[in-house]
């Protein structure tokens, strides 16, 4: 068992595949000028899995798959096939423009629950944010889901003069289809062109769909980043991820490993320890895990004591989102 010094249980992991991905969304990555890691610096198939194992064995029992956007490593089948093999439950999280391509893999892995990554329902809108012509194959790709019977969650950043015009839009989404909807608070990561000005509170939009639906909040499972709730006759659900305005360090249980083997205690610390490197020495990197999850901070990384829309986002320590993972 992973237990940090505030007797948090560490047992969900994060894998990046890959730091590419095949959209450019300005919030995540810091311009299309941005290089990627060549092939023989990323974790290598078996890596990935030997190394996944390790966490297995220290009580890991959730593992997702991130990226950059995951379905765009070429391997990518062949590591959710080696990844099948072990005793936890593996999801992903992805932008949805290659899924159509995979369903038969997530079927034969296990994969049931599937994140998607989509921040506007206009497809106008979409090319301006992505800077890719590519909704009608997401959203294609979203109800193929849905009638394949995956558990599907859309993951919005809402951004103040971007697409908080369309919070509604989505609610009624989970009004129609059985799918979980998660508002997420913008957040600041290097030169993603964060400002506190298009920052908008999860309560503030909460006060927005009051005045439209009528609406129950549901049970949080232990350690959800998301307070979810749902509209009386909604076949869906909708939540807010609140990392600005209320932040869930206390519940945390998560770990991250980024495409090129470091490993992430916090997605807002600067810490990293290299897994990959001692991976490839030979040396026993269950130890370099407890290590970093024994150096886990109490709160956001250690950077703040909260981030909020005060924060100097210039003053952070941190990897762009795509380096990161999702």
């Amino acid at each position: 068992m992973l237990l940090d010094t505030f007797e948090r249980k560490h047992d969900y992991l994060r894998i990046s595949l890959i730091d590419n991905c095949n959209f450019r969304c300005t919030y995540c990555m810091p311009n299309e000028e941005i290089s990627f890691l060549p092939h023989a610096q990323l974790m290598q198939v078996d890596e990935i899995v030997e190394i996944a194992k390790s966490f297995v064995s220290l009580g890991v029992t959730k593992i997702r798959l991130t990226g950059g956007e995951p379905l765009v490593r070429k391997e990518f089948a062949q590591i959710c096939e080696k990844l099948s093999s072990l005793p936890v439950e593996l999801t992903l999280t992805t932008n949805g423009v290659l899924v159509h391509k995979h369903i038969e893999t997530f079927r034969t892995a296990g994969i049931r629950s599937i994140n998607v990554s989509i921040d506007t329902l206009q497809k106008e809108k979409f090319l301006q944010i992505s800077k890719r012509d590519a909704f009608d194959q997401v959203w294609k790709n979203i109800l193929s889901l849905v009638e394949h019977q995956f558990s599907v969650k859309l993951n919005v950043v809402v951004m103040k003069g971007i697409n908080d015009d369309e919070v509604i839009d989505f609610v009624r989404l989970s009004e129609q289809l059985p799918i979980h909807i998660r508002f997420i608070e913008f957040m600041p990561f290097d030169k993603n062109a964060w400002h506190k000005d298009k920052v908008i509170r999860s309560n503030d939009l909460i006060e927005q769909l009051e005045q439209h639906f009528s609406f129950i909040k549901l049970k949080d499972e232990k350690h959800a980043t998301a307070k979810k709730y749902k509209l009386l006759q909604g076949l869906g659900s909708f939540a807010f991820i609140t990392t600005m305005s209320q932040i869930f360090c206390s519940e945390c249980n998560r770990m991250r490993l980024t495409a090129d083997g470091k490993m992430k205690n916090c997605l807002f610390g600067k810490d990293e320890l290299d897994l990959l490197q001692a991976y490839r020495k030979g040396e026993d990197i269950t130890d370099i895990i407890k290590q970093s999850v024994l150096a886990k901070h109490e709160k956001m990384g250690g950077q703040f004591k909260e981030i909020s829309t005060e924060t100097d986002a210039s003053m952070i320590i941190n990897r762009s989102m795509i380096k990161i993972g999702g």
